[in-house]
């Protein structure tokens, strides 16, 4: 069983950023779907950001333009880099990943995914 741990979460005020990181010790990425998920209290888990095995990337239309989800090069460790923080992207965000065939397109239903981090909270202030 591999085992994420999402790190950087924090609080700010609106307009602000942060960039969280995920990683699994001795564990890549490769083969991989990850992506970022959210869950606010008494709310569904939603999908927010996915990059593909190829690099490619989606993004819930909520964040796009200010969320980007990136690997390093080694595809050790799973980013998302937080611009222009709004109230409404406070959560507990997630990062999480499934094995899939070359060339998949990345599922946005958080049941398909293997793999979880524990979660970091991000607060944002108005």
């Amino acid at each position: 069983q591999v085992h994420l741990v999402a790190s950087g979460g924090g609080s700010v005020e609106a307009g602000g950023s942060l960039r969280l990181s995920c990683a699994a010790p001795g564990y890549d990425f490769r083969g991989h779907c990850m992506g970022w998920f959210r869950q606010e209290p008494g709310k569904e888990r939603e999908g927010v950001a996915y990059i593909d095995t190829n690099g490619a990337t989606t993004y819930a239309d909520s964040v796009k333009g200010r969320f980007t989800i990136s690997q390093d090069n080694a595809k050790i460790t799973l980013y998302l880099q937080m611009n222009s923080l709004k109230p409404e992207d406070t959560a507990v965000y997630y990062c999480a990943g499934r094995f899939v065939s070359a060339g998949s397109v990345c599922a946005t239903d958080s049941d398909t995914y293997t793999y979880w981090g524990q979660g970091t909270q991000v607060t944002v202030s108005s």
